[in-house]
């Protein structure tokens, strides 16, 4: 139980973070704020590996599955996610974005061979359904017409977020057989967030001409704080889930953030949300108690 449990802190931290991080994405643009971002969160984590001997031959010995899945679920799937955000709205994107835990599963099943029973099928249905609802259904409708703006083909959008989907699901499953393999989970974040951060910053190198300007002291600490609790802790938590989870779980129970925000939306803005957010947030839980009870 301890994996899913570290499954589940992980998407605490990144229903946390994604207040943080309105702040200073707004000021600095997606790309720009994320490239910071990853960049400190590499720094640290290496560091913080350097000292504990996270560098080993293990590692090494899987350096290429876990290269490839950063390169495929981070830097490819946020590139893509970024890109479907800004054509479809956050609230459509994020619908799609959760049809990842199903594709997780289904991604396990063909490529590592995990079966689950009735209940973990049930359980990761449930969860997906919830989450899905939570966020179609949760606006009020004072709130819906800025959620319901897209910028260019609509269909272009679902495939970009679709894509993001499947990118994030087909990052946790590579990189699960190396956590398997003993690899620790702060140096394979080392290794997923560096190929990233190289990625993005050749990317932003030919589409700006120009190198990243340093952003101001305040949303450089903000920035920090995100990527520490997000990438750093956050992501160190899926690897480690890993460890002794099936993907398809550890993408399930991570992709409850949309509902766990709500309480704290709740708590900031003072404002209630819309009873489709309850109900979806209902169905989660649910999904969630089925799969801890498998």
């Amino acid at each position: 139980m301890i994996y899913e449990l570290a499954a589940l802190a992980a998407a605490v931290l990144w229903a946390c973070t994604a207040i943080i991080s309105t702040g200073p994405a707004k000021a600095l643009g997606a790309v720009h704020f994320n490239l910071f971002r990853m960049a400190m969160v590499f720094v640290g984590l290496l560091v913080v590996s350097l000292m504990t001997g996270g560098f080993d031959a293990v590692l090494w010995a899987q350096a290429g599955p876990l290269l490839l899945s950063g390169a495929i679920g981070i830097f490819l799937g946020d590139t893509l996610m970024f890109s479907g955000l800004r054509r479809l709205g956050p609230r459509r994107n994020q619908v799609i974005f959760a049809t990842n835990a199903p594709l997780a599963a289904i991604i396990g099943w063909l490529w590592l061979g995990e079966t689950f029973q009735w209940i973990g099928i049930a359980g990761v249905a449930l969860v997906s359904m919830g989450v899905a609802t939570a966020v179609f259904f949760g606006r009020r409708k004072d709130e819906t017409h800025a959620l319901e703006s897209t910028d260019g083909r609509l269909l272009v959008g679902i495939c970009l977020a679709l894509g993001a989907a499947l990118c994030q699901a087909v990052g946790i499953v590579v990189s699960r057989p190396a956590m398997e393999a003993g690899v620790d989970p702060i140096a394979a974040s080392v290794l997923r967030v560096g190929i990233a951060v190289l990625g993005l910053f050749v990317s932003y190198l030919i589409h700006h001409r120009a190198l990243p300007s340093i952003p101001s002291r305040p949303l450089l600490v903000q920035t920090a704080i995100s990527g520490l609790l997000g990438m750093g802790v956050g992501m160190t938590l899926v690897q480690y889930s890993l460890i002794g989870a099936k993907a398809g779980v550890v993408a399930t129970l991570s992709s409850l953030s949309p509902v766990l925000i709500l309480p704290v939306l709740w708590i900031i803005y003072r404002r209630r949300p819309a009873l489709g957010a309850w109900v979806g947030a209902a169905i989660a839980v649910s999904g969630s108690a089925l799969l801890f009870a498998r």
